[in-house]
């Protein structure tokens, strides 16, 4: 009986051994798995800070180019207005200026030389034509070709064929 009282106490000290073990083991386990806890806590942390800021600075971003975007809009909007305004101005001053007939230009001996129209001087390159009509000297760009009329001045085109301007 002592001899089972003593393989009964060493077997159960020998299971009590391995427990401590077994318990040791997994205390360490657990200690490794609550450290990577709390690192898994601090990187969710950084990662959550990260997307705010990225979230925050994207709102930001947003609101900056809303505001551009109603800035051009406003710049458009004014940019037709006065695209608006500079058409009834030059609607305007056309019809005070559509019924104002310059007179017929008459060439003095002196400006014989120069345009009867824009008082340009002839020189070799700039061409001299003489108005079929009202017999002033013009140049090239005061002159239209009427056909079978031949070249005559802008101004007695314009007052023959007032459709064609």
């Amino acid at each position: 009986l002592p001899q089972q009282l003593a393989t009964l106490a060493a077997a159960a000290w020998e299971e009590a051994r391995q427990s401590r073990q077994q318990l040791q083991a997994q205390q360490q386990e657990v200690a490794q798995l609550q450290e990577q806890l709390s690192r898994a806590r601090q990187d969710g942390e950084r990662w959550a800070s990260a997307l705010q800021r990225a979230q925050r600075e994207a709102l930001e971003r947003e609101a900056t180019r809303g505001a551009e975007q109603a800035r051009q809009q406003e710049l458009i909007r004014d940019m037709k207005g006065r695209l608006l305004e500079l058409l009834r101005e030059k609607d305007a001053l056309w019809q005070k200026t559509e019924g104002i007939d310059t007179p017929t230009p008459s060439p003095s001996p002196r400006d014989a030389g120069l345009c009867a129209r824009c008082r340009k001087d002839f020189r070799r390159l700039s061409r001299r034509y003489d108005c079929r009509l009202c017999q002033g000297k013009v140049c090239h760009a005061c002159s239209v070709d009427a056909g079978k009329q031949g070249r005559c001045c802008l101004l007695c085109y314009q007052q023959r064929h007032p459709q064609a301007m």
